[in-house]
Order: C-alpha cells, then structure tokens, then sequence
C-alpha cells in the first residue's frame, strides 16, 4: 500500500488467472459476495457494468448501519481494467488494473479522491477497508478455482 496526492494505492497478487480476477469484478453475483470490509455484506439494486452504467447497492455494517452507494463505471477495457467513479458521500475515482503474471494476476487498486479534506479524513479507514476489500477477494477467487 502507498498514498500519492488524495490517493490510496494498494496492490495484490492472486494465484488464479486474470480472466478470473476480471469475472470476480465484472459478475454482479460474485462483485456483492466480496465489495466491502470485513463484515459487511450488500444489496445491489441496480449493477449495469458498462461506461456509463449505474451501480447503485446498500452496504450494510456489521453494526446494522446501512450505507447506499451510488457509483458510475466510466471505462472497462476486459481483462485489463476498470475505472468507475463512487458518487455518494465521499466522491472518488477506483480505478482497478489487472496484470498477467504468466497465470497468476496483479490487481492494482487506486482511490483517488476529489477532495483533499476528505482524503485526510478517512485515509486511515480506507486503507485497511481496501486491504480487507482485498482479502475478500481472494477468498472468492479462492472457491471459484476448481
């Protein structure tokens, strides 16, 4: 994990193909199982993956607390990356790369923010919530390997 300017940069490797990362990001289904720190889980209500498509979903804390999410995808290049923009609350840019590793896979996760105050704000919270993001992932990568 690394910080530029309002950006969270943090990166993992998984030992699945990069055609499996991309599915886990791109299949509504699996996306809801993984999105989010540990402990919390989703209700997607609207998960249109194309640019310019809505991703609209309550995430819900393992406090009860809801949190509705209001997200717009502004490009996918398949296999290679996704770029979408989280509009609701705190706005910031994800953009997600994916790196063949001769069958393994590198993902490179950015959260840029809009506002640097904000940035400085949750910093702390964001990055481990990416990190936990992150293992959630390779948990679903993990049953989806035959």
């Amino acid at each position: 994990m690394t910080m530029g300017k309002n950006e969270i940069i943090s990166s993992r490797e998984f030992d699945v193909p990069r055609e499996l990362v991309f599915r886990a990001w791109i299949t509504p289904d699996l996306l809801a199982r993984w999105w989010g720190p540990h402990g919390f889980t989703n209700t997607f209500h609207e998960c249109d993956i194309r640019p310019g498509g809505t991703w609209r979903f309550t995430m819900h804390g393992p406090d009860g607390t809801d949190y509705p999410n209001h997200n717009v995808f502004v490009e996918i290049v398949p296999l290679e990356r996704i770029v979408l923009d989280h509009l609701s609350g705190h706005e910031f840019r994800i953009t997600a790369t994916f790196e063949n590793l001769e069958g393994r896979t590198k993902v490179i996760f950015r959260q840029l923010f809009k506002i640097t105050e904000e940035f400085e704000r949750v910093k702390a919270f964001c990055t481990e919530a990416n990190e936990q993001n992150l293992d959630r992932l390779g948990r679903v990568l993990e049953e989806m390997t035959p």
